[in-house]
């Protein structure tokens, strides 16, 4: 259950690994919605993200991990 903190730039939005993938999942899932605590959303959040397939995770880093090198080929260019 450690998670592993990975740093990342900022500003750059090639190297944001949930916003591309993970947030927009989670968002959809909760959309509609309405939550009256904290504990509330921590419980269904995480729900929807235990819900979500290993293999899924393993595709979401692939595609990260490209992306990365693309970003590392290119000196961070647009």
């Amino acid at each position: 259950k450690d998670i592993i903190v990975i740093d990342h730039p900022p500003y750059s939005n090639d190297l944001t690994p949930c916003d591309f993938w993970l947030f927009p999942k989670l968002k959809l899932a909760m959309k509609g919605n309405r939550f009256d605590t904290i504990p509330v959303i921590q419980k269904t959040s995480t729900g929807i993200l235990k819900a979500i397939p290993a293999d899924e995770y393993k595709k979401y880093f692939e595609k990260f991990l490209e992306r990365f090198q693309r970003c590392i080929d290119s000196e961070g260019d647009y």
